[in-house]
C-alpha cells in the first residue's frame, strides 16, 4: 500500500519525524524544486516487504512506479525511499536526470543521509538529502519560466507489506 497525499501520516511516522516533520519535509521539496524544473518525492516505509528480497534500490523502483514519476515530460523525478525499521535506503533518479547526474550523485546524496541517520537525525537526514537532490536537480534542469509543478510534493508512506508478506509461512 502506497499512501500519499494531506491525510493525516500514521503514528509512527510521527513518532519518527515529530508532528512538525512531515510538513517540514514537504517545505523542503517545494524549496528544491523551486530552482528546477525537475520534481523530488520522499517515500517512507517500516520494512522492506519480502518481495523486495531486502534491495532498497530494487523497492524503490518499485514505488517510483507506483508514485507516476516516469509521467515528467523532462523524465527528471527523483525518490527519497527509506525504510526505517531496516535501516536502508535508496535514490532512484528517472533516466533523463540519471543519465546527466549518474550514480555518483546519488551515492553523495546516500552518504550525506547515512552520516545524519547513524547520529539518530532521520529529519535532518531527510532535509539534507531533499536539498542536494535539488541541488544536483537545478544543476541540469533549472526552473524556467514556463515549469509547471508536474507532482506532488507531499511525503509519501507506504506499510511495506503486502498481503503475500503478511501470510504465514
Amino acid at each position: 500500500m502506497v499512501m500519499a497525499g494531506p491525510a493525516r501520516h500514521p503514528r509512527w511516522v510521527r513518532r519518527l519525524l515529530g508532528e512538525a516533520g512531515p510538513a517540514a519535509v514537504v517545505d523542503a521539496i517545494a524549496r528544491a524544486e523551486r530552482a528546477t524544473s525537475g520534481e523530488i518525492r520522499v517515500h517512507l516505509e517500516r520494512r522492506l516487504p519480502r518481495r523486495a528480497a531486502g534491495d532498497p534500490l530494487r523497492r524503490a523502483r518499485e514505488v517510483f512506479a507506483a508514485l507516476g514519476m516516469t509521467a515528467t515530460a523532462a523524465r527528471n523525478g527523483v525518490l527519497i525511499y527509506l525504510a526505517v525499521d531496516d535501516r536502508r535506503l535508496a535514490v532512484v533518479g528517472d533516466e533523463g536526470i540519471h543519465a546527466r547526474a549518474g550514480d555518483a550523485a546519488w551515492a553523495r546524496v546516500r552518504d550525506l543521509m547515512v552520516e545524519r541517520l547513524r547520529a539518530g537525525r532521520v529529519l535532518d537526514a531527510l532535509l539534507a538529502g531533499i536539498e542536494e537532490v535539488g541541488r544536483v536537480l537545478a544543476a541540469h534542469f533549472p526552473r524556467r519560466p514556463a515549469d509547471v509543478d508536474e507532482l506532488p510534493d507531499d511525503l509519501s508512506v507506504g506499510d511495506g507489506a503486502s498481503a503475500d508478506d503478511r501470510a504465514p509461512g
